[in-house]
């Protein structure tokens, strides 16, 4: 099992496989991902919480983030991989997150969770 926390108000566990990715291949990626997170701000990057081989696979469990300004947004979503341009590349998936949007095509609103980038910073230097 996994858990996100986000703030003070969201923390979630969530189921992890270990078919193609161990967890130093997870804690490598979540760096990479927030390193990324910090690289402007107007950021995109997206946490993994749970891959099964691309090659084989319908979708890859991930948790985007996007950042403007000192704000991050967080959200649940899946990337659909037969839904890309390109081949998934786990080294880089924030390639693959879609733009930021808080209400899906249908009208739903979607959620998210909000956090600082000071925050992200000071979760990077525990990690």
């Amino acid at each position: 099992m996994g858990q996100i926390r986000v703030g003070k108000d969201f923390c979630e566990r969530f189921s992890i496989n270990f078919s193609f990715w161990s967890p130093k291949d997870y804690r490598l990626s979540w760096t990479n991902a927030l390193r990324n997170i910090d690289k402007s701000s107007t950021s995109t990057s997206c946490l993994i919480a749970s891959i099964t081989d691309p090659e084989n696979s319908n979708f890859v469990s991930c948790w985007p983030m996007y950042r403007y300004g000192d704000v991050v947004y967080v959200q649940n979503s899946l990337i659909f991989l037969d839904q890309l341009s390109e081949p998934f590349n786990p080294e880089h998936p924030w390639n693959h997150i879609q733009p930021h949007q808080e209400v899906s095509d249908d009208g739903t609103r979607i959620s998210q969770w909000t956090t600082s980038i000071s925050a992200v910073r000071e979760f990077r230097r525990d990690y």
